[in-house]
């Protein structure tokens, strides 16, 4: 049974690779990167490929009754405009995180959506048959209240699927 940094990829009944596709939700940050790097392990290890995914965040919505239909209709089309020129802007940052996968001959994926976070990596896990998520684990609160708490995107997908998740903790190192 092979082993790779603790972790078996091998199905201890059928001895075959348990991970084909690897989610990587990954925010931009150190953090989302120290996740691909450990994505990137096991991927070479397993044939894996790998499925970066970044969300832009929706903006609330303009509250059209406040505004004259004129500015409100002009507010939408700036935040329209801004959310295009963002996701442009990560297509490119998520491209470098890309090759650093090619360059280690793993077959990678980008995809790079606008809605809720936690909604879009649950949409992914289905749509793409996800066999592994490896996520950075996000900290709001210092203190003893840190130790008994989740960010509120790692606690959504703990609790509504069975798909196996690597949690990178990279405060604690």
């Amino acid at each position: 049974m092979k082993i790779v940094s603790g972790i078996d990829i091998f199905d201890p009944v059928s001895h075959k690779i348990m991970y084909n596709r690897i989610l990587v939700p990954h925010a931009g940050t150190p953090a989302g990167d120290e996740a691909l790097e450990h994505a990137i392990h096991i991927a070479k290890s397993s044939s894996s490929e790998i499925i970066m995914l970044h969300v832009i965040e929706k903006f609330p919505h303009v509250p059209i009754l406040s505004f004259h239909v004129s500015l409100a209709t002009k507010i939408e089309k700036e935040v329209g405009d801004i959310i295009k020129d963002m996701k442009k802007a990560m297509e490119e940052e998520m491209a470098k995180r890309l090759e650093k996968c090619q360059k280690n001959d793993i077959k990678a994926f980008v995809k790079v959506v606008t809605g809720l976070p936690a909604e879009e990596i649950l949409k992914t896990l289905k749509n793409q048959k996800i066999d592994l998520i490896v996520m950075a684990k996000r900290r709001k609160l210092r203190g003893i209240k840190s130790l008994l708490t989740l960010g509120s995107v790692s606690r959504k997908i703990i609790e509504n699927t069975s798909c196996p998740i690597l949690m990178i903790d990279v405060e604690k190192k």
